[in-house]
């Protein structure tokens, strides 16, 4: 709903009277109304996929056949906890018991008489709106707080704890499915070089320029995160090691071999990759032959790819540095 529209109240009731006094004080504050009158047209409305900003239940409220009482059609507005949360504002002769319960339970979020005057009526419903607006912006910042503690705050992906945390359930998928998962570790080379040599702001900026090379390769449901300071993750639900070899290969070529700008200079980056395959295993076991892989790679020179298991071999030739006449000023050492 847009933030300057006009708000969408469910009235519902049986009684003539109040529908004619509270429905004539709603259209006056400019609010659009639509009136039900019987309980399972109020529980339709309530579950329907369309925008209402707050609804307004008579407790006298019944069903057709009297099948329907107005705590069955509340307990089933509310049966959907992932659904958003309408305010909903019982109208009572009396104040009960019952109701003081609902009101503490969260079932209802405030209870009028029917006998109140209409100033005091729009007083309770702009205070219900209000603390519903309030308890949005508190689920938004927890949301924000909740994603911020799993993100890596320089570069927006996983950070380590989240990415291991996430491992384990693709795991458990493995299992469940019988499917593959293949994870590549790769390590920026000599990355500690270009920090002393260009400054740490100038790395962070190299740094999230790898993440936004890298991202544009993945499929929407791929994870990657950031273990270590120059050192990435990618898990891959699906993938073989042959997939996985060929997705190492288009990392070598796309995210690295293209100069990258910082501070008005070019800088030609590469990286090792280790791969491991998880077979359903522990992630922490696979993170480790990933780590052991990655450690082979090094060892074989710059831009090497290594499987676990076959420290003798890389996949193919490092790609070569691009030539002078490509028209780059490269850095090099």
């Amino acid at each position: 709903m847009l933030a300057n529209a006009p708000p969408n109240y469910l009235l519902a009731s049986a009684d003539p009277a109040l529908l004619a006094s509270i429905e004539a004080e709603l259209l006056a504050s400019g609010a659009r109304v639509e009136v039900v009158l019987s309980a399972e047209a109020a529980l339709a409305a309530l579950v329907a996929p369309r925008p209402l900003t707050l609804a307004l239940i008579d407790a006298n409220l019944r069903g057709v056949e009297m099948e329907m009482e107005v705590s069955q059609l509340l307990a089933a507005a509310r049966a959907d906890a992932n659904g958003p949360r309408l305010p909903i504002v019982l109208i009572s002769d009396t104040v009960t018991q019952e109701w003081i319960d609902r009101l503490a339970e969260g079932v209802i979020d405030d209870l009028i008489l029917r006998s109140a005057a209409p100033a005091y009526w729009r007083l309770r419903l702009n205070m219900a709106l209000r603390n519903r607006r309030w308890e949005r912006e508190l689920e938004t910042l927890r949301e924000a707080v909740v994603l911020n503690a799993q993100m890596d705050r320089l570069t927006g992906v996983y950070n380590r704890e989240t990415i291991l945390s996430l491992l384990f359930r693709e795991t458990d998928r493995v299992q469940r499915m019988n499917s593959s998962l293949c994870m590549i570790l790769f390590d920026i080379d000599d990355f500690g070089h270009w920090n002393s040599r260009l400054g740490g702001d100038a790395c962070d900026d190299l740094l999230c320029q790898v993440v936004s090379r890298t991202m544009r390769l993945l499929r929407s449901y791929d994870l990657l995160g950031r273990p270590g300071m120059d050192e990435f993750l990618l898990a891959l639900p699906g993938c073989t090691t042959v997939n996985a070899g060929m997705l190492a290969e288009r990392l070598r070529v796309d995210v690295f071999s293209a100069p990258y700008r910082v501070d008005g200079e070019s800088i030609r980056l590469s990286a090792c990759f280790g791969i491991a395959i998880s077979n359903g295993r522990s992630p922490v076991v696979v993170l480790r032959e990933a780590e052991q892989a990655l450690q082979w790679a090094k060892a074989a020179g710059p831009e090497s790819i290594q499987f676990f298991g076959d420290a003798a071999q890389t996949v193919a030739a490092p790609v070569a540095f691009l030539s002078p006449s490509s028209g780059d000023e490269l850095l090099a050492w």
